[in-house]
């Protein structure tokens, strides 16, 4: 009896939210090319307004493959460039990737498979951060270490399981149009919006360490601080719009931010141990640093406790100035979540 056909993958489409991405995009969209996947495949990119080759690199990508396609985002704004490569799309699993993001071989076959296994609307795994210089490996080791970023399994690992929200997605179509796509008044937490009303809508998204995004951190600590301080300001919209969603977690950096500047201030203005306060943090951050910087040359170890203060005093700074007028702009624009019919 002949054996029974091998059932048909799915169509996958891949978007790409996409400003100033010089630097990566020519390598984040090969690594979607040569995905070990059977099934067809698209690449849509987003284009907002970049300053740089960006617009003059897809343009090269789409010439020298068919699969690449590229859409206008003339706002520039992440939520606004996903919903205009949805649209633009046309497969039944949708991939989200970002510019400077590097998918594993095999993300999208692992992806499909979850997929099915576990009747989720949308699964995701690790943000495996890596860098290319100094600078940028004292991010990474920043990035994925307990001390910088908490137990957030996205950064650090862990067990697969139900999750609220996970790092970019896969989806299945059809969830991403029942709830209407991205909310974009949410310039940033966009993920954790959408996932929030499918889970609203009786949805499962899962989190598996099987897959794995490669992330190529900000090149400054500039940068890397107007990341964090935008990550903050963002999540406390997000606990406002949802009193619910906040722990220890989100907390640690503005409680940690308002006792640094209340010790100093004390120590300043009343008693030298005052400086107690701000003391502890730095001899935290640089002993945290030794177990990050574990296999880094010496200049990147030297770098770490540079990025952990970044990151925690930029997010703990976003947090406590974020305006409650920028909460009740979004809390105006919720979308109920859309039960299937």
């Amino acid at each position: 009896m002949p054996a029974a056909p091998e059932a048909k993958l799915p169509a996958v489409s891949v978007i790409m939210p996409v400003l100033n991405e010089e630097r990566h995009l020519r390598n984040a969209v090969r690594h979607i090319l040569e995905q070990e996947y059977a099934g067809e495949l698209e690449v849509v990119i987003a284009l907002g307004p970049s300053a740089d080759r960006t617009d003059e690199i897809a343009a090269q990508l789409v010439a020298e493959d068919s699969r690449v396609h590229t859409v206008p985002n003339p706002t520039g704004r992440t939520p606004a460039a996903l919903n205009a490569a949805i649209k633009a799309s046309r497969h039944p699993v949708v991939v989200r990737v970002d510019g400077h993001g590097m998918l594993s071989p095999d993300y999208i076959a692992t992806a499909v498979r979850l997929l099915e296994e576990t009747g989720a609307q949308n699964v995701g795994g690790i943000m495996h951060a890596e860098g290319e210089n100094d600078w940028e490996h004292a991010v990474a080791a920043a990035m994925t270490s307990r001390i910088g970023v908490g137990n957030a399994a996205f950064h650090t690992g862990g067990a697969a399981g139900p999750a609220e929200t996970v790092y970019l997605g896969v989806f299945r179509r059809e969830a991403l149009e029942q709830q209407g796509g991205y909310n974009e008044e949410f310039i940033r937490a966009q993920d954790w919006e959408l996932n929030f009303r499918i889970r609203e809508a009786g949805g499962l998204i899962w989190f598996s360490p099987e897959l794995k995004v490669s992330y190529r951190p900000r090149p400054s600590v500039r940068a890397l601080g107007k990341q964090y301080k935008d990550y903050g300001r963002w999540r406390h919209v997000v606990a406002r719009y949802h009193q619910g969603s906040i722990n220890l977690r989100y907390l640690a950096p503005p409680t940690a931010l308002t006792a640094i500047a209340a010790g100093i201030v004390v120590g300043a203005a009343l008693t030298p141990w005052g400086f107690l306060v701000p003391g502890g943090y730095l001899a935290a951050i640089a002993a945290g640093s030794v177990p990050a910087g574990r296999g880094l040359p010496l200049k990147a170890r030297l770098r770490i406790p540079v990025a952990l203060a970044t990151m925690h005093m930029a997010w703990g700074w976003g947090f406590l100035t974020s305006p409650r007028a920028l909460a009740r702009k979004v809390i105006a624009s919720r979308r109920p979540a859309v039960l299937a019919g």
